[in-house]
C-alpha cells in the first residue's frame, strides 16, 4: 500500500519518497485525510470549475469565481479565501499549495479594479498568509515561502496634508518575485519590489525594494546579507 500511495503522490511530487520510520496507522490516517480532500475539492464544479484532483480543507471560499483559474492537484488549506475581483483574477499553476487560513484577494475596490495574483507550478505557501493583487503579483516557479507571509502590490497617496488619505488615490506598481525562492516566515513585500530568482529571505525581513538574482537578504528594512554565487566560489575554492 505505501508503494501505491508513493506512486499517486508522485504524480504530483516525483521527488517524493515516505520517511522509513513511517508506521502503517500514521499512512492511513495520511490517505484517509487526502481522500477526503480530494472529495471537498469536488466542490469546484459548484462553481462549474473542473477539480483537476483539487484538495481543499474546511471552508474553502471562492468570490467571483469566473476570474479564478488553477491547474492540477491544487491544495487549500482550511479557512482558504480566494476572491478574483480583478482585471484579470487568480492564476495557478499545477501543484500550487496555500496553507490554512491564507487570503488570496486581488483587491477589494469596485471602483479601481486590481490586477492579477499568479503564482507558477510548484509554488508552496505556509498557513496565515495575505496576497494582495492591487498592483500585480507574480511568484515564480518553485518558490517555497513560511507562515503570515504577505504581500502589497499598492501604496496609498498621502502628499496632500489638507485632504483626507483614503480620498487621495493609490500607486500600484506590482511585485515580482523570480523562480526557486525560499522566503520566511513573517516576511512582508511592499509595492514596487522585485526578488530576483534563486534569492533566500531572512524571516521577519520587510522587503522595500529590489534585489537580483541569487541574493540572501534580510531585516527590516531588508538589505543584502551576502549572495550566494559569492559564497559558493569561496566555498569551492576552500575545497580546492
Amino acid at each position: 500500500m505505501k508503494k501505491i500511495i508513493e506512486i499517486i503522490i508522485g504524480l504530483r511530487n516525483p521527488k517524493f519518497a515516505f520517511d522509513p520510520a513511517m508506521d502503517d496507522r500514521i499512512l492511513l490516517a495520511f490517505f484517509w485525510d487526502t481522500i477526503i480532500r480530494i472529495i471537498r475539492g469536488g466542490k469546484a464544479l459548484l462553481y462549474f470549475k473542473n477539480p483537476k484532483w483539487a484538495m481543499f480543507g474546511t471552508g474553502v471560499n471562492f468570490k467571483y469565481a469566473h476570474k479564478i483559474n488553477w491547474g492540477k492537484f491544487l491544495k487549500l488549506g482550511k479557512q482558504v479565501q480566494l476572491s478574483g475581483l480583478g482585471n484579470i483574477g487568480i492564476v495557478l499553476g499545477n501543484n500550487v499549495s496555500i496553507g490554512s487560513y491564507s487570503q488570496v484577494i486581488v483587491s477589494t475596490s469596485l471602483n479601481y479594479l486590481g490586477r492579477y495574483i499568479k503564482l507558477e507550478d510548484n509554488v508552496g505557501i505556509g498557513e496565515y498568509a495575505y496576497l494582495g493583487g492591487a498592483g500585480g503579483l507574480h511568484i515564480g516557479e518553485g518558490c517555497i515561502i513560511g507562515q503570515y507571509f504577505s504581500c502589497h502590490p499598492e501604496n496609498h497617496i498621502y502628499s496632500d496634508i489638507q485632504e483626507e488619505i483614503r480620498h487621495q488615490g493609490v500607486i500600484r506598481k506590482g511585485i515580482k518575485i523570480g523562480k526557486d525562492c525560499w522566503i520566511g516566515s513573517k516576511v512582508t513585500v511592499l509595492d514596487g519590489v522585485n526578488i530576483g530568482s534563486h534569492s533566500v529571505v531572512a524571516a521577519g525581513s520587510v522587503v522595500t525594494r529590489s534585489f537580483p538574482p541569487y541574493s540572501v537578504i534580510g531585516g527590516v528594512p531588508a538589505r543584502v546579507l551576502k549572495n550566494r554565487i559569492e559564497d559558493d566560489i569561496k566555498n569551492i575554492k576552500k575545497i580546492g
